[in-house]
């Protein structure tokens, strides 16, 4: 069963890895093909995704060491809290914006230079009113972000109380 108390810490970091970049994956589907303009938040949180695969990944492989796998699975929660925040900001604050520009993600972006090392990924192409507009399944893309965060979340603490 994938819940199996012994087993559980290492199947959650590996569907986090596997689910983070299916996220990403279904995002950029969207924006290519179906003309899904992300904002800057929306970028964002692509990139707390993979980082959050990344790691995650990273502590799926070494699933055995308990103490690193510990420290991967706070490490990965934390990462959460960052996306949750994000997912949160961009709903709440930044979708009731005409303009995004100049704000917290866009600096971030910038500082980063994403758009410039991954374009077809990272390039914004719509602003933080118009990307608010967009659903997928009757619900905003940031709140599916929200959700998959805030479960990731869970899932971790959970899996830290398991030996």
């Amino acid at each position: 069963m994938f819940l199996e108390a012994s087993k559980l810490p290492a199947r959650a970091l590996g569907g986090m890895a596997v689910l983070s970049i299916a996220a990403v994956v279904i995002a950029v589907i969207a924006q290519h093909s179906f003309d899904v303009r992300p904002c800057p938040w929306c970028v964002l949180q692509r990139g707390i995704f993979l980082v959050l695969a990344a790691v995650s990944g990273l502590g799926w492989l070494m699933a055995r060491k308990r103490t690193a796998r510990q420290a991967v699975l706070v490490g990965c929660a934390l990462i959460c809290l960052a996306g949750l925040t994000a997912a949160v900001f961009q709903h709440e604050v930044a979708s009731q914006t005409a303009s995004c520009k100049l704000g917290l993600a866009d600096k971030l972006l910038e500082v980063l230079n994403l758009e410039e090392l991954w374009p077809q990924v990272f390039m914004v192409t719509g602003n933080c009113a118009d990307a608010a507009a967009y659903h997928l399944l009757g619900m905003p893309y940031e709140v599916w972000s929200g959700l998959l965060f805030a479960s990731f979340g869970a899932l971790c603490v959970v899996a830290l109380g398991k030996r």
